[in-house]
């Protein structure tokens, strides 16, 4: 599952609680995911439903337009040639409800961000988009967004609503304008960073799984020097990271930052109960000063600061690094790659690591994801709640059965993650339903009528089937391992949410300040450049104070004030 991060203000997903990339990465999610990198419709034909169904088939076709920002499948048995225009999902949508979705445009996910600001600039938006917290509220003060109350009242299904609504209605209310629903979207609590490490390599070193900063220091430094994968050849380094090591979307620092009791570009609660911003704070100064003696010794890959979420998910894949810090959705995409090339590798996840006694405590984000708006001159804005509905409804894919008299190949491939807009409920009760069918060694999968997500659980039973039926069916593994696992990712993420000293929220959620959109791309520059200079030594760590007193004068102190005054006036507490 893909993901899009903005560092000004919390808008953390609810695909950060499950997927993306990841997905999702997410990193998620990468996890996704990344939420903001799908943009979605455009004109249709006029042509009414025939009842408020929300499956409900129109008689005439409907055309949905749609920009998409993508990467290849997640899914290492993906059928070669599937692309976003003849992806699985569309055929169906456009069988059982008569929607065409057509794309004006599509890009790699690395070049989205740059395109859809043009499009935004030259004003060539289309109909329905997925976007963040600023975009919903830059496009809401410019007023070209359509109202969906009726749309959402009368035609989202049982299952998008609890969804929907599942946080007592606390989303609607944020997605709310003088009494015109504006948006469409989840909330939730997401982000749980982990430690991903090579097992396999531990074992041929004769080293234990780190448990502390200063054990995986050691740990990364003989996965640079000791031939981890003995193969003779010195080609291996100790840690994964990209350049946006603070802000991504996976195979970054966030994990590590926490780790050390640092949290770049969230908000924490001050000794006397104001929000700080994590970027200034001394811990986030040691360390950096790690991370520098960390890439002065090779643990760190040299051309890190060159590399995206994406490249550095290939250095993973060809097996030249075996630790990354990240989200529960690795295993899916991209540990099973990595496990087809190389059959000895074994993953496993751990907590994150403690420092000088002190548990890591990962950040946890809570607020609004992934925003659905559509445009105000869009003749059928139901059309966009329907098709929230088609992949809550019809999650599990119509031909995805390869020896179905119905699949034609690469035609009818899915690619889950390259469909919008999906919404998903909390995974914890598909987790709980899996294993009770497992451990009852149930062939078939039974669940009640109104279950939420029965297509979803279907999938992980599936899978988690075929795993152990074939242990070497690595995609099964990725599925298996992300979700079902009782010491894989989610379960591990669920158990860190429920300890509450294994964990700091992040305290805002509330809309980018006055500041913020006008100065927090400039800031957010300024760190980002100053902290790779840093690590990379061309700047000595006395530069972090130099950078404290610049962040503060350019707008940080304003920022600071401004989210403090709506925490005061906002915030559950």
């Amino acid at each position: 599952m893909k993901r899009v991060t903005t560092s000004v203000a919390l808008i953390s997903t609810l695909l950060a609680t499950m997927l993306l990339a990841a997905c999702s990465n997410n990193k998620e999610t990468a996890g996704e995911s990344s939420p903001a990198n799908t943009a979605t419709a455009s004109s249709s034909q006029s042509a009414e439903p025939v009842s408020n169904d929300p499956l409900g088939k129109y008689p005439e076709p409907v055309t949905v337009t749609q920009v998409l920002g993508f990467r290849p499948p997640e899914e290492a048995d993906a059928l070669q040639g599937v692309t976003p225009e003849t992806n699985g999902y569309i055929k169906d949508l456009k069988e059982m409800l008569n929607i065409e979705l057509k794309y004006k445009w599509t890009v790699p996910s690395d070049q989205f961000d740059q395109k859809f600001n043009l499009a935004i600039a030259s004003g060539d938006l289309p109909d329905m988009m997925m976007v963040d917290y600023n975009t919903f509220v830059k496009f809401k003060e410019q007023g070209i967004l359509a109202d969906l109350s009726e749309a959402y009242q009368n035609y989202a299904s049982p299952t998008l609503r609890k969804i929907i609504e599942s946080d007592g209605g606390f989303a609607l209310k944020a997605m709310t304008s003088d009494n015109k629903l504006l948006g469409l979207a989840s909330s939730g609590e997401g982000g749980v960073q982990v430690l991903w490490i090579r097992k396999d390599w531990l074992d041929n070193l004769g080293l234990q799984a780190p448990t502390s900063i200063e054990e995986l220091e050691k740990v990364a430094d003989a996965f640079v020097k000791n031939d981890p994968d003995k193969n003779g050849k010195n080609d291996t380094y100790g840690l994964a990271l990209n350049k946006n090591f603070a802000a991504g979307w996976g195979f970054d620092a966030k994990g590590f930052f926490q780790s050390s009791g640092s949290y770049p570009f969230a908000w924490l609660k001050g000794a006397d109960g104001k929000l700080i911003p994590g970027e200034i704070q001394p811990e986030t100064k040691a360390a950096l000063a790690r991370l520098q003696s960390w890439y002065q010794s090779g643990i760190l890959e040299k051309e890190f600061a060159l590399k995206d979420e994406d490249k550095e998910s290939e250095d993973l894949v060809a097996g030249k690094v075996g630790i990354s810090f990240g989200e529960w959705w690795y295993p899916n995409w991209p540990l099973n790659l990595n496990k087809d090339k190389d059959p000895k590798a074994d993953w496993i996840q751990l907590e994150l690591p403690s420092l000088n006694g002190n548990p890591g405590k990962t950040l946890i984000s809570r607020g609004i994801g992934a925003i659905m708006v559509v445009k105000k001159d869009f003749e059928h804005p139901e059309a966009a709640i329907k098709m929230a509905n088609f992949f809550q409804e019809l999650q599990k894919p119509k031909y995805v059965d390869k020896n179905s008299p119905d699949f034609k190949g690469p035609k009818t491939g899915y690619n889950y993650s390259w469909y919008q807009p999906r919404y998903y409920s909390g995974f914890k009760d598909i987790f709980l339903a899996v294993n009770e069918a497992l451990d009852a060694n149930k062939e078939k999968l039974e669940l009640p009528e109104d279950f939420i997500g029965s297509g979803e659980a279907q999938t992980w039973f599936d899978a988690a089937k075929k795993y152990q039926a074939n242990p070497k069916d690595n995609t099964a593994w990725g599925m298996y391992y992300s979700r079902v696992a009782k010491d894989g990712g989610i379960a591990v993420a669920e158990k860190i949410k429920e300890d509450k000293s294994k964990f700091v929220y992040n305290e805002y959620y509330g809309p980018p300040t006055p500041t913020q959109v006008e100065k927090g791309a400039s800031l957010n520059k300024l760190t980002n450049e100053t902290f790779t200079k840093i690590i990379m030594g061309s700047a000595q760590i006395s530069e972090f104070d130099k950078y404290v007193e610049d962040w503060k004068k350019l707008g940080g102190d304003d920022i600071t004030r401004e989210v403090n005054e709506w925490y005061d006036k906002n915030a559950v507490k």
